[in-house]
């Protein structure tokens, strides 16, 4: 077997070496280590904006943050909580019932009766699915019609 050039017994071969590549931390303490071992450092932090996909709560929640003001977040009126009340009972179901046809805790169920719920549309939605009842614009507490009349 011929070896090529002067290779000795103690000489270091490397046959592959990984050429060096920015690494990727999330702890504090392996960036300090990385600044002891005087490695060079740079942080960066990641921004994601979806603004495509913000919630109108959000937009609120943005804009107060950028004023002095403090003001209450709506919460739905008592006609709506009413209405609620009144079509759960002629259904013959209590909260906890009611939340779990409609998916949620039977705490939110009792926020949106008693009027101290921040409206979310889309329970608003599941609500008035179940109980067949308008919950949101004109004729809140009327019958929910599908299609044409």
């Amino acid at each position: 077997m011929a070896t090529g050039g002067n290779v000795g017994w103690d000489d270091e071969i490397v046959l592959r070496k990984r050429s060096d590549f920015a690494k990727v931390t999330r702890t504090a303490s392996d960036i300090n280590a990385a600044r002891r071992a005087g490695a060079v450092v740079s942080t960066e932090r990641k921004v994601v904006t979806n603004a495509g996909h913000v919630g109108e709560d959000f937009r609120r929640i943005a804009k107060l943050a950028e004023s002095e003001e403090i003001v209450a977040p709506k919460a739905v009126s008592l006609d709506v909580g009413k209405a609620i009340a009144k079509a759960r009972i002629e259904k013959k179901l209590n909260q906890k019932e009611l939340g779990v046809l409609v998916n949620e805790k039977q705490t939110v169920i009792n926020d949106y009766e008693a009027g101290r719920a921040v409206p979310n549309q889309q329970i608003l939605g599941k609500l008035e699915r179940s109980l067949g009842v308008k919950l949101r614009g004109k004729d809140i507490g009327s019958p929910l019609t599908f299609g044409k009349k």
